[in-house]
């Protein structure tokens, strides 16, 4: 994460999408620098195969605002 060229003002403002690694303590640590950093969790993409493919292809299935989700699961908490 040090070596990623941002300053400490594109982490708070610039629209960073993440793509995460498959080793999920992997992806919970990179959340949690991420989130550290710019003070809200990115939005994270999940990826599908492409139907009927000749070789393994994937596409964006779809983008997930984590931020979102936490903003929905701490109206639970009350």
């Amino acid at each position: 994460m040090a070596r990623v060229p941002l300053s400490p003002e594109q982490w708070q403002t610039e629209a960073i999408l993440v793509n995460l690694p498959s080793l999920n303590f992997i992806a919970a640590l990179l959340l949690a620098e991420l989130h550290g950093r710019m003070g809200y969790f990115p939005s994270i993409i999940r990826l599908r195969p492409v139907e009927g493919s000749t070789s393994t292809r994937y596409e964006v299935a779809e983008i997930l605002n984590l931020e979102a989700v936490r903003a929905a699961a701490r109206q639970t908490r009350f």
